[in-house]
């Protein structure tokens, strides 16, 4: 790791401001839905305590526009923290002010303090100096370990650090660009790729990125049609960026690209349609792509099971329904399998992950990547803001 993290840092006494991704899904009643993100946090947050240092946790929650929003209240994140850490959490009613600063003066060694919503100001995705000073004044030291905020230059993401001699990464962001500096920079080969999902316009910097870094590159999910349209095949109703086929040709000649050569058709992108399956160059004028086809799941994990690396970001098909989940179910077998046999799986964004809980497999690959949008720029040989600005060691 070149950049500073938590573990170089002396922590005994101190009091550590620490950015965290809480952006947790939240039902109707406002009960935490899925916790993944503060699990993944725990370690980082277990080692400052250890170490005796006093935490002060925050994030963001949500898109509440700078305004206060009960519903985008953290305050059932720190009941649910409470119960993980299994000690005491107080929760600030804000994450500036008079009332903060008493509450951050009071702190003492293990002390736990989380802060209201960020984003319930607007200086926050503004970068404002004025609010990061603020929010840096609460604090002796600055950890980052909010991955999936790392591509966003917000004031306690980017602003904020500036303020410390040595900000540094948390464990879970370590981690997280360990894994994908070995996938990009010293891979153990053959290294394959799986770029699936809905559309070429986000995913186009990445393909175009790896290529020069991959044994094998497959292309699934809705994107394959914008592809296919810049073969010159009728696509019938399937999804396709016009706008994108002059990017999408430009690769099309690579010998590591594998489109897949068989699709499964529906008349609608609804459960209990109709499917079949086609040749990617036959697809009927009046009907729509949805999943791909058994040739190219079988070739596809072909090229899996031949893997020492792996990376996967997007799903091959409609998998929220049944019918057409039949592709992003045998890669997602496929790639545990291949994990199990010693190869190294990075997977990433939010819909592959769902894929993964849907079908049982998150424990089963090396990595599941808790940064959708920054995994994806990551990948795109981007620097993101929160990473860039952390002391190199």
């Amino acid at each position: 790791m070149a950049k500073m993290t938590v573990k170089d840092l002396d922590l005994a006494g101190k009091k550590v401001f620490l950015r965290v991704d809480f952006n947790v899904p939240l039902d109707e009643n406002l009960n935490i839905a899925d916790d993944t993100r503060i699990k993944a946090a725990l370690p980082t947050i277990n080692h400052i305590i250890e170490k005796g240092g006093m935490l002060i946790i925050a994030s963001h929650l949500g898109r509440p526009k700078g305004k206060v929003d009960a519903k985008l209240s953290l305050e059932p994140v720190a009941h649910r923290l409470e119960m993980l850490l299994d000690r005491e959490v107080r929760f600030a009613p804000d994450c500036i002010g008079d009332e903060v600063n008493r509450l951050a003066s009071l702190l003492r060694t293990g002390d736990v303090l989380l802060l209201e919503n960020l984003r319930f100001h607007a200086e926050e995705t503004k970068n404002d100096e004025q609010f990061a000073r603020e929010l840096a004044s609460l604090a002796d030291l600055y950890v980052n370990d909010a991955f999936g905020a790392a591509h966003r230059a917000h004031a306690s993401v980017e602003g904020i650090a500036r303020n410390f001699e040595n900000p540094a990464a948390g464990l879970l962001m370590e981690k997280e660009l360990a894994y994908l500096d070995r996938a990009l920079k010293d891979p153990r080969r053959p290294l394959v790729a799986i770029i699936g999902g809905a559309k070429v316009s986000t995913k186009i910097g990445i393909i175009k990125n790896l290529l020069a870094t991959v044994d094998h590159l497959v292309i699934g999910g809705g994107m394959c049609f914008t592809f296919y349209k810049a073969k010159g095949y009728g696509i019938g109703r399937s999804l396709c960026e016009e706008e994108f086929l002059q990017e999408a040709g430009s690769v099309l000649d690579d010998p590591k690209l594998y489109l897949p050569v068989d699709v499964m058709v529906a008349e609608k992108a609804e459960a209990g349609s109709p499917v079949k399956t086609v040749e990617a160059s036959a697809i009927p004028d009046d009907l729509m792509g949805v999943d791909i086809g058994a040739r190219s799941v079988a070739a596809i994990v072909n090229y899996i099971k031949e893997a020492k690396t792996i990376v996967w970001n997007g799903p091959m098909g409609i998998f929220e329904i049944a019918s057409f989940a039949r592709g992003t179910e045998f890669i997602a077998r496929a790639v545990a399998t291949a994990t199990k046999a010693g190869a190294i799986s990075i997977v990433g964004g939010g819909d592959t992950i769902a894929a993964l809980k849907k079908f049982d497999l998150v424990g089963a690959v090396s990595h599941a990547s808790t940064g959708g949008g920054a995994a994806l720029e990551y990948l795109e040989g981007k620097e993101l803001p929160g990473v860039k600005i952390l002391k190199e060691k």
